[in-house]
């Protein structure tokens, strides 16, 4: 028989405050190292000169292209994993702790439930209408399965869509951002997208014409954009954010780096703003943002809105305001700043990275370039209509009076308030490391913290042909299991060292990495102390 919501939500608190915690191991005196270039159980590939295809015959912008957040350190973490398992205790950890990546419920959290009770009936439609349906499934889950069932091609998951995705869905998103901004949002303005990141790829491939094409982005920055922009061959245009205030972003360094790209023949055609940020966490106040927007009016440029963390804010003090309603509120209508705002069903509290959904929302383009950028989308024919579905679910959830809805909302306030302890946990214990200061997570799922690392270890690094942050987060994966990125990976001021960590393990084994990390990092210094 099928739990009432009433007895669902009880059952959700009871396993929610009363979860038994994991324990982790403790560091032990002696570990061993593993290369991230070979496996202990892996035979070596041959020579790169048998093959017709090299590394110095393939298109040089894919070599130059990098992802740090699943680059050396994650091969070297996937290496040590292997190795725990062919030889277990061979290690001074008993698992890797995989802070490298927003990957939610790869690290233990649950997906809502009213998400994946539409997704399931969606996916097998003809259960819809079976009276034991109605013992299994919320009222509104299924009224909502049947909705969107009906606006599928063939009412079928595995057809394709329209290129821009199912039309009902996208109205379903239209919706959602017109109540959430307060202004209009068309349907037609919507792109569905495999997550976030098959936009951000279109764009630089209609805007970026060449190497002296140039896009503006933050440093540090996630890879994502640095890594698209090397493929399609344009030019980073970097503006440093400022680590003494917040990781503030000032309109004067915009206009600094703007210029001196122009100095170098650079055209710069767009300007990336990550809110609340990636990797550096924070979120933008409103006045802010209507500078920014000011600023892209008054330089002509694209402004792409990377705002996929928009439901991770953490702080009472910030609020998310998405820069198409800053726009809006400043009286700019549809045709005066080219505007592109991205969305993932991957971040925020649904965490559904596998089901590789998203949306990118066009607005300010004229007629015929729209027609190129759905030509383009339709290259790929359309996205998965499980994510397709996820988007439009994310934008519009259960709502109060619905059966769901009290369940939805406890999943959904468990998730945040979980996620808010652990990035004070983590900063807390952070800025209490020698040499290290960490800035406020205010919003998104990492900390940046800045590690000032003795000039010995420098040496050390140099010699071993590493950055000082990759030779530390190298360091600290073979002695304590735990990954976290190098900051060189996303980009910082030059001379400075930092590494990405984020917020995502699960509340109960933050303490042992708290502790794990403090005890490599005591060792680390004093054994490269100047």
């Amino acid at each position: 028989m099928r739990k009432s919501a009433a007895q669902r939500l009880s059952l959700f608190l009871l396993q929610h405050h009363h979860r038994n915690p994991s324990s982790l191991s403790s560091p032990l005196p002696h570990y061993r190292f593993i290369s991230s270039s070979t496996s202990p159980l892996m035979a070596p590939p041959p020579s790169d000169s048998s093959f017709p295809v090299t590394a110095n015959n393939i298109n040089p912008k894919v070599l130059k292209c990098e992802y740090a957040v699943r680059g050396e350190i994650v091969t070297l973490a996937q290496n040590l994993q292997q190795d725990l398992q062919a030889n277990p205790g061979s290690h001074p950890f008993q698992e890797i702790l995989y802070c490298n990546i927003g990957n939610p419920q790869s690290l233990g959290q649950q997906p809502i439930t009213f998400f994946r009770e539409v997704l399931a009936l969606c996916d097998h439609p003809s259960i819809l209408d079976k009276a034991e349906t109605q013992g299994l499934f919320s009222s509104d889950s299924i009224e909502r399965a049947w909705n969107i069932v009906d606006q599928i091609p063939g009412r079928a998951t595995g057809a394709y869509s329209h290129s821009q995705g199912v039309k009902g869905l996208r109205d379903a998103i239209a919706a959602g951002i017109e109540a959430r901004d307060g202004f209009p949002a068309n349907p037609n303005d919507i792109f569905l997208t495999d997550g976030a990141s098959p936009g951000v790829h279109m764009m630089m491939q209609l805007l970026i014409r060449s190497e002296n094409d140039g896009i503006l982005c933050p440093i540090p920055q996630y890879p994502l954009y640095s890594a698209s922009i090397a493929l399609h061959g344009g030019t980073l245009v970097p503006y440093y954010l400022d680590e003494a205030t917040g990781w503030g972003l000032e309109v004067s360094e915009l206009k600094k780096q703007l210029e001196d790209a122009k100095s170098k023949s650079i055209s710069v055609r767009a300007l990336v703003v990550i809110n609340p940020g990636n990797p550096t966490g924070q979120v933008l106040s409103e006045e802010n943002q209507r500078e920014i927007v000011k600023f892209c009016k008054q330089e002509g440029l694209v402004l792409l809105a990377d705002e996929v963390y928009q439901e991770n804010v953490y702080v009472p003090e910030k609020e998310f305001h998405s820069l198409k309603k800053v726009a809006r509120s400043l009286g700019y209508g549809e045709n005066d700043i080219p505007l592109v705002s991205f969305q993932s069903v991957s971040k925020g509290y649904y965490g559904e990275c596998g089901k590789r959904g998203g949306y990118m929302e066009v607005t300010g383009f004229s007629a015929e370039v729209r027609e190129q950028i759905y030509k383009v989308a339709s290259v790929n024919l359309c996205s998965n209509i499980s994510g397709q579905i996820l988007a439009s679910l994310v934008m519009s959830p259960p709502k109060v009076g619905d059966e769901s809805y009290e369940l939805y909302r406890a999943e959904k306030e468990a998730i945040l308030s979980s996620l808010a302890r652990r990035a004070k946990t983590l900063e807390e214990a952070f800025n209490k490391l020698e040499g290290v200061t960490c800035n406020k997570a205010e919003g998104a799922m990492y900390l940046f913290p800045r590690i000032r690392l003795p000039e010995k270890a420098i040496k050390a690094a140099e010699a071993a042909n590493k950055a000082p942050d990759a030779f530390y987060c190298a360091r600290l994966l073979n002695a304590t299991g735990v990954v976290v990125v190098p900051g060189s990976g996303f980009g910082q001021v030059p001379g400075t060292w930092h590494f990405r960590c984020t917020i995502l393990p699960q509340e109960d084994k933050i303490p042992a990495i708290v502790s794990r990390l403090t005890e490599f990092h005591e060792k680390f210094m004093d054994e490269f102390r100047d």
